[in-house]
């Protein structure tokens, strides 16, 4: 429908038109606006460019692309950007606390700028593992048409004639400590590990986020897959900026497309492609943001009905751009399709549905190795397993995928800390069949619930992957593999079960079972509940005192804007 038969000023008229708005329309006749261009909608392109990490060191020329796009299909757009925490950077300090933080300020600052400058729509563009949720939490809270597009998979890097990631860089740390390699290795792993542009390579949380929104139908077929250096995210990113326009003629808002199907939609393709424990945390944000009620029962519903059949890093052998060459996302989404595990009718941003556009995607490529076939899948159900018990109440979160055991029964080693709990790794004080806790490190504790993949990582490097368990009411990065369970619910730092364990409990880990348990009975659990005392929070004023005041459990996925009673 053209322009002059249906406004599309859909909030930017209260800008446009009136004598009284004068001064307003100055300001935007100052950045390059002129009169035509007030009588198009206004779109919004949030960037989240920045040269803090290799991620989104790109994302300034894919907003150009995006805004040429929108420009070019009768709309009036603008670019803002939006901050990013680099979490490979941030990982192993204080620099971690801020990183699931930095979640919300995304959502808040675009919520925050869309909502004052009155935008018709809206493309985002992100790349780095909270850039994907606080984008999407934002488009949920605002409900215009909007975009997502994702900045694209760095290139693998290469030494010895094997490809190599960032999480070959915190495993090299543990072979370096045990001798495996030298300094000089460790320097080659260092300089090789991170190519060039675009986000961590593996089934890791940024590329797990990405192929969970492009299933949700929020961006647009082969988001999530496409490389970051590739010509064709260009031409996505200019799709997108026209899209917007098609969206506002159409009347399709996120919360059109952001439904319970939408979600078990994305939860699939998480389980089927060996996603990150980070999409509980935030899918689930994202469907508190959207309206949708979204449990860590649902996705248990999806984990047992979907095998695990991607043969991805960080337990498996490929990464992203290696699934990319096979047909990418969208050929393992019609293969799922195939098998009658998405729902097909379910909206999308290009106005189709998820099937219409699933029609036009490739199959998987012939005699290709990344993905298994359903007869023959790494493991018949999902591998991220929701347990419960006298630990976790509200639940925990098992990585399962690469593990072949699924009980594990050990003494506790505990500690209140990260930094602690490396120390005891690097002095050789965690041993085979130990279970190694660190808690007062969730959304409160840490605050900001914390990543453990320096510590993963080292436990690895020393040999003792899937041989000692590590226990954590903080979470792991999607590099992250071995015996891990994280978020566990409620956090010590609120009075959760974990805060009473002490050194040399026996701990039983068991993912058939579905349980996570210390062998006490209820009177010892209630007597230890009784002497304990809560922890000061470590921060008293500042962004993560803010947070730590605001954040929900784990099992809501550490949201700050829970409803006002």
């Amino acid at each position: 429908m053209a322009d002059e038969e249906k406004d599309l000023r859909i909030r930017s008229k209260v800008i446009s038109e009136s004598p009284n708005r004068a001064p307003n329309r100055a300001m935007l006749r100052a950045v390059g606006f002129e009169d035509d261009d007030f009588k198009k909608p206004m779109v919004g392109i949030a960037s989240a460019w920045s040269e803090v990490t290799p991620c989104n060191m790109h994302l300034d020329k894919l907003a150009v692309s995006a805004k040429n796009g929108a420009e070019n299909n009768h709309s009036a757009p603008l670019i803002f950007n939006t901050i990013t925490v680099s979490d490979g950077i941030g990982m192993g300090h204080e620099g971690m606390f801020y990183s699931l933080p930095s979640r919300e300020v995304i959502a808040d600052s675009i919520e925050t700028v869309t909502q004052a400058e009155r935008f018709d729509g809206l493309v985002s563009i992100g790349s780095c593992d909270k850039n994907t949720p606080g984008c999407l939490i934002a488009m949920a809270r605002l409900n215009v048409p909007s975009v997502y597009v994702y900045g694209g998979t760095i290139q693998p890097g290469k030494l010895d004639g094997k490809d190599i990631d960032i999480v070959s860089a915190f495993e090299a740390v543990g072979q370096h400590q045990v001798g495996q390699i030298d300094d000089k290795q460790l320097h080659k792993v260092e300089c090789n590990a991170c190519p060039g542009a675009g986000a961590c390579g593996g089934m890791y949380t940024a590329n797990t986020m990405a192929a969970a929104v492009e299933a949700m139908g929020m961006s647009l077929p082969g988001s999530s897959s496409t490389p970051a250096i590739a010509g064709a995210k260009e031409e996505e990113c200019e799709r997108a900026g026209a899209m917007v326009h098609e969206l506002l003629e159409q009347g399709i808002c996120p919360r059109d497309i952001m439904t319970k199907e939408a979600f078990e939609n994305a939860i699939t393709v998480v389980m089927a492609l060996g996603g990150s424990t980070n999409a509980f945390l935030h899918l689930t944000a994202m469907a508190h943001a959207a309206g949708v009620d979204l449990t860590l029962d649902d996705f248990e519903a999806v984990r047992e009905r979907v095998p695990h059949i991607a043969d991805l890093k960080p337990s498996g052998k490929y990464v992203m751009q290696d699934l990319n060459n096979v047909g990418g996302v969208p050929a393992v989404m019609k293969l799922l399709l195939e098998e009658g595990l998405l729902h097909g009718d379910a909206l999308t941003v290009t106005g189709k549905t998820l099937r219409e556009n699933l029609q036009e995607a490739e199959d998987l490529h012939e005699g290709q190795e990344v993905i298994q076939p359903f007869s023959n899948p790494k493991k018949k159900n999902g591998p991220l397993v929701v347990l419960r018990g006298n630990l976790a109440p509200e639940g925990a979160v098992a990585k399962m995928s690469g593990q072949e055991v699924s009980h594990f029964s050990g003494p506790a080693r505990v500690f209140n800390s990260e930094e602690n709990a490396t120390k005891a790794i690097m002095n050789d004080e965690i041993k085979k069949g130990d279970v190694l806790v660190i808690r007062y490190v969730g959304p409160k504790g840490g605050p900001g619930m914390p990543e453990m993949l320096s510590v993963t990582a080292m436990l690895v490097g020393k040999g003792l992957g899937g041989e000692v368990a590590l226990l954590t009411d903080g979470r792991f990065s999607g590099g992250s593999h071995g015996f891990v369970i994280g978020h566990v619910a409620p956090e010590a730092q609120a009075g959760g079960p974990l805060a009473y364990l002490q050194e040399g409990d026996t701990v039983t880990i068991d993912s058939d079972e579905q349980l996570l348990a210390v062998d006490i009975d209820d009177a010892e659990m209630e007597a230890r509940a009784n002497d304990w005392k809560a922890p000061n929070l470590r921060f008293t004023s500042g962004v993560l005192a803010k947070y730590a005041r605001l954040v929900s459990s784990a099992s809501k996925g550490a949201i700050t804007d829970e409803p006002i009673e």
